[in-house]
């Protein structure tokens, strides 16, 4: 707990089987649930998880591959109900220092923002991130901030924060649940009035080569100019739909 706010973390697993148990291993003790989604992994990712001895490790798992956010939004589906307040998404790949997930809470609960994103382009140890996911993920962030009207850095960065009242306000399974999810839960949260801020987290990489293709950014881009045009008809047959901005509070 945070605050007074029941912290859940959502960790979207695909054949993880080797950095997961060291994934939850970091996970800070003020977080009252972890949900480990397995997407179908055809290793024992789903078998790391069920072995874990932490009594907050709750594992689930897809039968059939969703993507990773399918396997977020499952996790969310997952908090709601089991009454969490504040939803947290760490990656199963160890990439995400745990240190940098205080000042994403503390920010949400702190400033009443309905979802907090990780900005990894504000760090001071940006650069060593791979050069093609830096690149891409700042065009992907500027296109994003265009097509939505509000300043996102970093778009792509999966390491967030969402309250229960702003999972609760909008429709979780409208949500494209592959590459791109990031920028269509961005583009209907600000749609809706949703109050979205960034905090500075680090990037967290070895020597791996980025998995950010350039038809994936090409693909991603196709993504945001559909949901924008798709965002710009509804605004324009039923503008009520998105004038009343989300409650302020929290959870």
């Amino acid at each position: 707990m945070w605050k007074n706010q029941r912290i859940a973390v959502v960790i979207p697993a695909y054949c993880e089987e080797a950095l997961l148990d060291a994934t939850l291993s970091t996970i800070p003790a003020f977080v009252d649930r972890i949900y480990v989604v397995d997407d179908a992994s055809p290793d024992g990712t789903f078998a790391v998880a069920e072995r874990c001895s932490d009594p907050r490790v709750h594992p689930l798992r897809h039968r059939n591959n969703r993507g990773v956010g399918g396997a977020i939004i499952t996790g969310y589906q997952r908090a709601l109900s089991d009454g969490y307040d504040v939803f947290c998404v760490m990656a199963g790949d160890n990439q995400m220092h745990p240190d940098d997930l205080i000042p994403l809470v503390d920010k949400l609960i702190t400033d009443r923002l309905d979802y907090v994103k990780g900005n990894r382009f504000n760090h001071p140890d940006r650069k060593r991130m791979p050069a093609a996911r830096r690149l891409g993920g700042r065009a992907l962030g500027q296109l994003t901030s265009w097509a939505s009207g509000t300043k996102i850095t970093d778009s792509q960065c999966g390491y967030t924060a969402m309250s229960a009242r702003c999972a609760a306000d909008i429709d979780l399974f409208d949500i494209w649940p592959r590459y791109g999810y990031p920028n269509d839960l961005l583009m209907v949260l600000t749609a809706r009035g949703a109050r979205v801020g960034e905090v500075s987290v680090r990037p967290v990489y070895a020597n791996e080569q980025s998995g950010l293709r350039p038809w994936h950014t090409a693909a991603i881009a196709m993504l945001i100019g559909r949901r924008w045009w798709a965002l710009r008809q509804e605004r324009r047959a039923s503008p009520s739909r998105f004038s009343a901005p989300f409650s302020p509070r929290i959870g």
